[in-house]
């Protein structure tokens, strides 16, 4: 470790490995149990509270807490993670708690921008590519699929599922599960269609998004009520694998989804 990568003042537990090239600002906090990967920045007064893993080239903001204590009355202090992959930015001043018993631990994928203020409660799973604007607030056990988008000042409730590709506008109040490729906001939040830009921006075929617009009108739009609806798209859908996804998102969700 290079000491001139890490500032006189800043605070490190006897038992945290840390990568050689890691740096870590001024009153920065990386407490017991916690692995920061190489390339990775801990700004200063960020604080790993404890059994905090970071990944390659991870970049924490000021003023960030990472590992706190979950904010759960069940909690009775057993030892449980916070997991963050390669890549990813948490911008200033956000906090995200370790897991509880249910799963033990929370975790972020690769790559994800988690912009100020954002909060990710114990037991949560964020994907690869997420984005979650400012003042993003998600209570425990939220599951956030690959490229999804939440924009700012949104509150996610517990146990909610958000699908991938998906985008929730701004102050929105998710209740229910957001399914895969969509758009959603307000507060109660409702469906808009399809996520058109955000499917084409990452590649997908204009095929696809058409027989996807097909499946969101039958499926969303239309009179009939979700088991008819769910028989129809079986036989009259192209069985493409995203049409399927989003069928089995729907089939399988617990809170019931956003319509």
């Amino acid at each position: 470790m290079s000491p001139s990568r890490i500032h006189p003042t800043a605070i490190i537990s006897p038992d945290a490995e840390i990568a050689a090239d890691v740096e870590v600002g001024a009153f920065a906090i990386i407490g017991e149990g916690c692995t920061v990967g190489p390339g990775s920045v801990i700004a200063p007064r960020a604080t790993l509270e404890r059994n905090v893993t970071l990944g390659r080239s991870v970049m924490v903001g000021i003023g960030t807490v990472l590992g706190g204590a979950p904010q759960d009355l069940k909690y009775a202090g057993e030892e449980t993670t916070v997991e963050i992959d390669d890549g990813t930015v948490i911008r200033e001043y956000a906090t995200i708690n370790r897991g509880t018993a249910h799963s033990f631990k929370t975790t972020v994928g690769k790559n994800c921008l988690l912009m100020s203020y954002v909060h990710i409660g114990h037991d949560c799973r964020i994907g690869n590519s997420v984005i979650l604007s400012n003042l993003v607030q998600l209570a425990g056990h939220v599951s956030i699929e690959d490229k999804a988008i939440i924009s700012g000042v949104s509150a996610v409730h517990q146990f909610a599922r958000i699908g991938r590709h998906s985008f929730i506008g701004g102050m929105s109040r998710v209740s229910k599960d957001i399914p895969p490729f969509l758009k959603a906001v307000g507060n109660p939040v409702k469906l808009y269609g399809l996520n058109t830009v955000g499917l084409q921006r990452s590649g997908m075929d204009d095929d696809t998004i058409r027989e996807l617009k097909r499946a969101y009108r039958l499926l969303f739009r239309s009179e009939m009520n979700v088991t008819q609806a769910m028989e129809r798209a079986q036989t009259e859908l192209e069985p493409l694998p995203e049409v399927q996804e989003l069928i089995r998102f729907v089939e399988a969700s617990e809170r019931g989804v956003v319509i």
